[in-house]
């Protein structure tokens, strides 16, 4: 298996893409073209943790729900309320 060198230049334009693209989802967002509401899989790919520790997020109320016809639904912005209620800032000395 070949090694390949990366470059500063090409961290450089990896920043340029990955800039590029929070760009287009966050104009996606404020003309509302994202979605509302999750279904169970997209949260899971989301925040990418197991389908246990969703099941447990929801069991313990971390993270709230709306179940319709056996589908469990999660709202966007709430998902996003839990994430900076529960943010860790690490004071360094």
């Amino acid at each position: 298996m070949p090694t390949s060198i990366i470059t500063t230049d090409d961290l450089r334009e990896f920043k340029i893409e990955l800039l590029d693209d929070i760009k287009k989802l966050l104009s996606k967002q404020a003309t509302g073209k994202l979605k509302k509401y999750l279904k169970s899989s997209e949260v899971m790919d989301m925040l990418q943790v197991s389908p246990g520790t969703l099941q447990n997020l929801r069991i313990n109320g971390t993270l709230p729900y709306t179940k319709i016809g056996g589908i469990i639904y999660y709202d966007v912005e709430e998902i996003q309320s839990v994430m900076t209620a529960n943010r860790v800032h690490h004071k360094i000395d």
